[in-house]
């Protein structure tokens, strides 16, 4: 994990990536996405720079002899291995695009992240940990014991302690929850006050799907405490879900875009 705790994108990409030539033809390139599964699209390298991006619809109105300096994609975003995979995300669910080169520095090609990358990025994160570490930190804070407990939640007893989420990182817990794939949520038991420490997001892909129930890791304080987060949630008007304000995300500043080397 990154400095922060959070997945980068270093960790989740793939270093095996197949790129294509700024000189290989529109027919030699359209043959490969056609005998393969795998492929929808190519990173347009000289040596190992990335010079731009190349994708099926790229090469429909192309004839066969055309090269890739000719049809490519030239302003094209990247990621680089140091951003939070989080951030990734957002750029993949607003933009569209399937997967992000993953530039250095230099702007060397060092990898790609893709969809899939990105689910397996939340579905790995380790909820135990954070469990455990929350758990901790209330405990050394209130000067009380804790205990865990896994059960199913109505969402409508909830308090928040976020008052927003972003819209498009919204999008991807609504993917998620459809799927099966969302962690559980992390709540705080207060005296049978239920506080919602992590989750906002997936709650509100619950709410947007009539999902009334969700799993969740429940941190239960055996003495009742004035919680900091509960008196957070009563100063911002936070009472349940509905409450929590979707709000669009500003693109964020380590999403670049590249630049073709000028000759």
């Amino acid at each position: 994990m990154g400095d922060s705790g959070r997945p980068t994108v270093g960790e989740y990409m793939t270093r095996d990536v197949a790129t294509v030539a700024l000189d290989d033809t529109v027919g030699e390139v359209a043959q490969r996405i056609a005998e393969s599964d795998e492929f929808s699209g190519f990173p347009v390298t000289d040596g190992r720079r990335v010079e731009g991006f190349v994708s099926a619809s790229d090469l429909l109105m192309a004839a066969d002899h055309e090269p890739m300096f000719r049809v490519m994609s030239e302003d094209i975003i990247v990621a680089t291995p140091e951003m939070a995979v989080q951030e990734a995300a957002r750029v993949i669910l607003r933009s569209g695009i399937q997967k992000l080169p993953v530039v250095d520095d230099a702007g060397n090609l060092v990898g790609i992240i893709s969809n899939a990358d990105v689910v397996r990025s939340q579905i790995e994160r380790a909820t135990p940990d954070k469990v455990e570490k929350l758990g901790r930190t209330l405990a050394n804070i209130h000067d009380i014991t804790t205990h865990d407990e896994r059960r199913t939640v109505d969402l409508a007893a909830l308090t928040p302690t976020q008052p927003t989420v972003y819209a498009d990182e919204l999008e991807g817990r609504v993917y998620e929850l459809e799927r099966g794939l969302a962690e559980p949520l992390v709540v705080i038991d207060n005296d049978g006050h239920l506080y919602l420490a992590d989750g906002h997001h997936r709650v509100k892909a619950a709410e947007r799907l009539d999902i009334g129930e969700m799993e969740a890791n429940i941190i239960v304080l055996d003495e009742t405490v004035e919680l900091g987060m509960a008196e957070t949630a009563a100063e911002a008007g936070l009472e349940n879900i509905s409450d929590i304000e979707v709000v669009d995300y500003a693109r964020h500043p380590l999403v670049e875009q590249t630049e073709r080397l000028q000759e």
